[in-house]
């Protein structure tokens, strides 16, 4: 125990050290690119030509890299070959293009995987076991998570239960645990990058009418949960069976998406959506906010920009909750606040991670809706998800 205990304090700590420090660097370049191309919008025309060039170099350069977050699964099931070093790079700057030039993605799965590929390179320079290396890849996917989002908790319940699907292994829980709160500190403190702060200022008393209003709330979030995922999918196999030169599929991708978005003016779907996210804790939107949200979302990753999905979900659900406060008699913010996690638990299937998450972001006291919003959801999606690679009855070849 002593052994694996100081294993892990220096393996925990340095994965830690270069997923927070890479997603500091990221959350930089994010804000520069997003403040930047509100400044000057005629860049959403570039957006095809950004397309291309995400395209080629992915397709000529990024060889298993282009799996993204599937290729970080696939190791942890079956250990096939390295995570290559190039991922961290590949991934950092077609983020920051594909919002720079305007596409609609968010930043999670840009962060894990820099944080998989980053770990993955001290097998080449430490003589370890595979199962060492897979708790490697879960410290990595921790590091990334929570340093991105300032959810140190929640980052190391997300890796164990998205990439074990809820058969936690022991040997797996401190160096997860550790990885996320050294990288959490290095991202916040070290580097001083800070996040996007939410609030719920009312909580309702935890009644069985408030508590019942919830479920079918719940059951709106797993379904757009589903449907996040279903519109990914059907996006990405559209353009693989239609377009067969990779390189070709962002740029009509990017060209439909700027069409779109300069006739109709839905400029607040772009990019990340963080402005229009807290708006949905404040005041009353247009009830269509959500679908808008997953269709350019799934038309930007699904043609080959790249990116993350869990900040567009956080968008959907938190503005689907806004529409459904015309209907359901609780506070919108705290409305808001379910779908925010809700929607995110039932794509990934993490309902555990997403109820610590939004606990996390918004308070403790909100944490028995959150919980029952997140089960609910997860239950109502039909445990569909975003990443194709995801198995819920692997038989892990290790203790």
């Amino acid at each position: 125990m002593v052994r694996y205990l100081l294993q892990w304090l220096g393996f925990g700590a340095l994965v830690g050290i270069l997923s927070g420090s890479a997603s500091a660097v990221f959350l930089i370049l994010l804000d520069w690119a997003t403040e930047y191309r509100d400044a000057h919008l005629w860049l959403l025309a570039l957006l095809p030509l950004a397309g291309f060039c995400i395209g080629y170099v992915y397709h000529h350069y990024g060889a298993n890299s282009v799996q993204g977050n599937n290729l970080l699964l696939e190791e942890l099931y079956q250990s096939k070959q390295p995570i290559p070093l190039r991922m961290t790079p590949l991934v950092l700057f077609g983020t920051i293009f594909t919002h720079l030039f305007g596409g609609s993605a968010g930043r999670e799965g840009t962060a894990v995987q820099m944080g998989g590929s980053l770990a993955d390179q001290l097998n080449k320079w430490i003589s370890i076991d595979s199962e060492s290396r897979r708790i490697l890849l879960i410290c990595g996917v921790a590091g990334g998570f929570a340093s991105v989002f300032g959810t140190p908790l929640a980052g190391a319940i997300f890796s164990l239960e998205w990439m074990l699907t809820r058969q936690f292994r022991w040997k797996s829980l401190f160096p997860a645990f550790w990885a996320a709160f050294v990288a959490d500190w290095v991202c916040e403190i070290a580097w001083g990058v800070g996040h996007t702060a939410y609030f719920i200022p009312e909580i309702p008393a935890h009644t069985l009418a408030n508590l019942l209003w919830i479920f079918p709330a719940g059951i709106a979030f797993g379904l757009a949960a589903w449907l996040f995922a279903q519109v990914g999918h059907g996006f990405g196999d559209l353009f693989k069976k239609y377009i067969s030169y990779p390189p070709l599929r962002p740029v009509i991708g990017g060209l439909i998406l700027a069409v779109f978005v300069y006739a109709t003016g839905a400029f607040d779907y772009i990019g990340l959506g963080v402005p229009r996210i807290v708006e949905a804790f404040e005041t009353p939107l247009p009830w269509y906010d959500f679908l808008a949200k997953i269709g350019l979302t799934g038309l930007t990753l699904g043609s080959g920009f790249k990116g993350g999905e869990v900040t567009p979900l956080f968008f959907t659900g938190a503005t689907l909750g806004n529409a459904l406060s015309v209907w359901i008699p609780l506070p919108l913010a705290l409305l808001a606040g379910c779908g925010f996690v809700a929607v995110f638990s039932g794509a990934t299937n993490t309902p555990l991670a997403c109820t610590v998450m939004g606990m996390e972001l918004f308070g403790y006291e909100a944490g028995v809706f959150l919980g029952l919003a997140c089960l609910v959801a997860y239950l109502a999606s039909g445990k569909s998800s975003i990443y194709s690679a995801q198995k819920f009855h692997q038989k892990y070849p290790w203790p």
